[in-house]
């Protein structure tokens, strides 16, 4: 079991996502809402490729960090892959898939985070 906070897995998730360019990087707090996370982080990036960079920074950083091997969900060529940290969620989409799948109004009852204020 992961040392790290669910709090601290968001800033790693965060700050590997936004050093490889990640866009439109969304936190949403699902703690009082699910039973499934504490945190859905979502994330854009330009193309599959960048989609599968995204995601293996993500995993590089939270590894380092101690925290468990994630649940994968996606193909290596697809348009979109979770993360599934037990606490923390991450879905990193192409810009058409996140936009086909809108995962933020599924979310909307969870409370937006300022990315900058973690």
């Amino acid at each position: 079991m992961s040392e790290l906070t669910s709090k601290e897995m968001v800033k790693v998730v965060v700050d590997a996502l936004q050093d490889k360019k990640g866009e439109d990087i969304r936190v949403i707090d699902i703690s009082k809402v699910s039973v499934v996370a504490d945190y859905f982080v979502i994330a854009s990036g330009s193309n599959p490729n960048q989609v599968q960079a995204l995601v293996d920074n993500v995993d590089e950083k939270m590894h380092k960090a101690g925290a468990i091997d994630p649940r994968v969900e996606g193909y290596r060529s697809a348009s979109w892959i979770l993360l599934d940290y037990n606490d923390v969620i991450v879905h990193v989409f192409s810009k058409d898939d996140r936009l086909f799948y809108d995962l933020e109004r599924i979310w909307r009852d969870g409370v937006t985070v300022d990315v900058d204020s973690l």
